[in-house]
């Protein structure tokens, strides 16, 4: 069967045209990202900017064409962090059935860290019994989710993204010491409210997924461009986790421009990803009193996990 999955967050609108066999494995026939930053002001407005939603409605025609002319049999389009955010989302919903001819589900922080689990152990080699902690870090939210062979075991969704902390705490070109210190104080506190619901120190090892982390992975690897074939899998330790997110938060805008495998969508807010991470890390490794240490990329994340939902029955999907 050849489905399509489209997933809108808050930075990007991806698109993943697929088939997917008897046994439910994708191969891939599409598979294309656009920066739109549909969350453009949402934190501090609580409402899709005009011309945010112009940029959104832009790329989802252009995708609707690669969907007809490909073939897909089913569609499903998942809007998250940013749409559910907005006290306007009903333009944006009606802009989207009007340009692809399907609801577009602005689902909730929940059943987003569930489809970022599938998505990521859809690619995964692990034991059954090997507790993964996926972290989904997008432009507006985080979710960390905790499974294993048999699926999820514990999930949480936080407000904390790339886009939203860019806006609301790292403003200067680089960050300065006192915005850097006032962003990892607030995600720190996410963290504590994580450990409520999953306990992240049982985790054997953590996965991390979503361009932000890709990106950090490309800079520790010094990639010549951006590679997908060559990030996925690969793992670094702590140590080298931190040097790359730290190196990355220390860059002007202009420095991580230069960067050959940095999309230019993403120069301005991978600093704030990068501190994300960073902090994350650490703290996963101390809460496991250092048995994790460090974390694999993956380049496989919620939008498989939308692809594969797409070939159920609805009713199963949801």
């Amino acid at each position: 069967m050849r489905v399509g999955a489209i997933d809108c967050g808050t930075n990007s609108i991806r698109l993943l045209i697929a088939d997917i066999d008897d046994g439910g494995r994708l191969t891939d026939v599409v598979r294309t990202m656009k920066v739109v930053r549909l969350g453009q002001g949402v934190d501090a407005t609580g409402i899709l900017a005009d011309e945010a939603l112009a940029r959104t409605f832009a790329a989802a025609e252009e995708y609707a064409g690669q969907l007809r002319g490909h073939g897909a049999e089913s569609l499903r389009f998942v809007a998250t962090s940013a749409t559910r955010d907005a006290g306007n989302r009903q333009v944006f919903v009606e802009g989207i059935r009007d340009r692809l001819g399907v609801e577009p589900e602005v689902i909730s922080g929940g059943e987003e860290a569930e489809l970022s689990f599938t998505g990521a152990a859809s690619a995964l080699s692990a034991h059954p019994d090997e507790r993964i902690l996926v972290v989904d870090l997008g432009g507006g939210s985080t979710e960390f989710v905790l499974g294993n062979g048999s699926g999820v075991l514990a999930a949480r969704s936080t407000d904390m993204g790339c886009v939203r902390f860019t806006e609301r705490h790292l403003v200067s070109d680089p960050p300065s010491a006192a915005e850097i210190e006032a962003a990892e104080k607030e995600i720190n506190a996410y963290i504590d409210e994580v450990l409520r619901d999953v306990p992240l120190g049982d985790a054997d090892r953590l996965v991390g997924v979503a361009g932000s982390i890709t990106t950090v992975t490309a800079h520790a690897m010094g990639l010549a461009e951006y590679q997908p074939d060559a990030i996925h899998g690969t793992a670094l330790d702590a140590a080298k986790t931190r040097e790359a997110c730290t190196s990355l938060l220390r860059m002007s805008r202009a420095e991580r421009a230069d960067l050959p495998y940095m999309h230019p969508g993403r120069v301005d807010v991978i600093g704030a990803g990068a501190l994300i991470w960073r902090t994350i890390s650490d703290r996963v490794g101390e809460l496991t009193l250092g048995q994790v240490d460090g974390a694999t990329a993956s380049e496989h994340d919620i939008l498989d996990g939308i692809a594969l939902s797409a070939a159920r029955p609805r009713s199963e999907a949801n």
